[in-house]
């Protein structure tokens, strides 16, 4: 259990951040960058969920703390899995991966068939939920770049790939299932 007795530690004051293991990073990192803006894709599910229902509520919910785990996953730069350690790595699991799978075919076998790209919109929810897509996207990107430099879990990069695809069918779903999908128009305006 994390407890938190003071929100501020000054000890950030000079650019650096402290990681899961201790170590002491630049706040701009390869890593601080990753884990944050999985933060960032967090925040911003948060305002999805103010607009779902009760399944896809729980659904976000359980996105959500997959979100801190790999937030905390991402942090942790050793790769050991030492469980003699007082705070073992937290590290991302194929099975979170392979729960978005099945969601995502769950939801895909029900939508409308795809007829033309997606404009982000239709209902408020749908809305959102193209945000996150496109924060998921960038934190995947982040993460794969993180992966360039430095060990990182691939099944985090997995689970990011899979979220923005999840993302996306959800979006459909939130827009009665596809039917109510707002169509690209090619050169419409023109």
């Amino acid at each position: 259990m994390v407890v938190l007795n003071k929100i501020y530690t000054k000890t950030g004051d000079g650019g650096e951040t402290a990681l899961g293991n201790g170590s002491r990073v630049v706040k701009h990192s390869a890593r601080v960058t990753a884990y944050g803006t999985v933060d960032e894709l967090n925040a911003t599910l948060g305002l999805a969920r103010l607009h779902a229902s009760d399944g896809p509520a729980t659904q976000l919910a359980a996105i959500q703390n997959d979100l801190f785990d790999l937030g905390a996953d991402l942090c942790r730069p050793d790769m050991d899995q030492d469980a003699t350690a007082e705070y073992p790595p937290l590290r991302m699991v194929d099975s979170q991966v392979d729960r978005l799978e099945r969601e995502i075919d769950a939801m895909t076998a029900v939508l409308e068939p795809l007829r033309s790209f997606i404009l982000p919109g239709g209902s408020a929810l749908a809305a959102h939920l193209h945000l996150c897509r496109t924060v998921a996207r960038r934190a995947e990107r982040h993460t794969v770049e993180l992966a360039g430099q430095e060990p990182v879990n691939p099944v985090a990069v997995k689970y990011l790939n899979r979220l923005s695809d999840w993302f996306f069918a959800a979006s459909r779903m939130a827009n009665d299932e596809g039917r109510d999908d707002v169509l690209w128009v090619p050169g419409a305006n023109r």
